[in-house]
C-alpha cells in the first residue's frame, strides 16, 4: 500500500469535538480502500472489527471521517462523501465546506460549489485548498483571469511551491487539467 505524505491533525476545542486541519493537504488522491469498495453510503471500514459501520459511530472520530469523505469523493461517490462530511462534528469546518465545495464541483453544481468556497474563505481567506479548488472551477469555466487571481492569492498568502499552487497552476496551463 502507497504511503502518502499528509499533514492531518485535530486541534482540541470545546471538550471532545475536533476539527480537522489538513495543513498542506495531500499531495495524491487517495488509495481505495474497503470504505469506497464495498461499503454503502453513511458506512465506512472500520479496522478493529472489519466491516463497515455508520460514520457516526463513536469508533470514528473527525479525522476519520474526513479520510473516508475524501476517498469517497476521489472515487466519484459524492452522496457517500457527503454522508461523511454530514458525521462530522463541526459541519461549518472550512475543511467541511471545502469538500463541500469540491463536491458541488465534480458533481456539476457551479452555483453551490462557488456558495461553499466562499463560505470557507469567509471563515478562513487563507484556506489555500479552498482557493485552489476555486480557482480550478474558475478555469474549468473558462474564467482565466479569476483563476489567476486565486493564484496571485496562494502566493500571496504563503502558498508558493504547495500543492495548492501547483494543481491550480496545472489548471491554468494552455490545455492543463484540473489536477483534481
Amino acid at each position: 500500500m502507497k504511503v502518502f505524505v499528509a499533514v492531518l491533525f485535530f486541534a482540541v476545542m470545546l471538550g471532545s469535538a475536533h476539527a480537522v486541519d489538513p495543513g498542506d493537504w495531500e499531495t495524491t488522491p487517495p488509495e481505495p480502500t474497503p470504505t469506497s469498495q464495498q461499503c454503502p453510503d453513511g458506512k465506512a471500514w472500520d479496522e478493529k472489527t472489519k466491516k463497515c459501520i455508520d460514520l457516526d459511530a463513536r469508533s470514528f472520530n473527525d479525522l476519520d471521517r474526513y479520510r473516508a469523505a475524501r476517498e469517497l469523493a476521489y472515487a466519484g461517490r459524492y452522496v457517500a462523501a457527503g454522508l461523511a462530511l454530514d458525521a462530522m462534528t463541526d459541519k461549518s469546518d472550512t475543511v467541511v465546506l471545502t469538500y463541500r465545495g469540491y463536491i458541488a464541483r465534480k458533481s456539476g453544481d457551479w452555483p453551490a460549489a462557488e456558495h461553499y468556497y466562499a463560505l470557507a474563505l469567509a471563515a478562513n481567506p487563507d484556506n489555500l485548498s479552498a482557493r485552489a479548488y476555486l480557482g480550478m472551477g474558475l478555469a474549468e469555466k473558462g474564467n482565466l483571469k479569476a483563476a489567476r487571481a486565486q493564484l496571485v492569492e496562494i502566493r500571496a498568502r504563503g502558498g508558493r511551491e504547495t500543492w495548492p499552487e501547483r494543481a491550480l497552476l496545472m489548471s491554468i496551463r494552455p490545455g492543463g487539467a484540473a489536477f483534481y
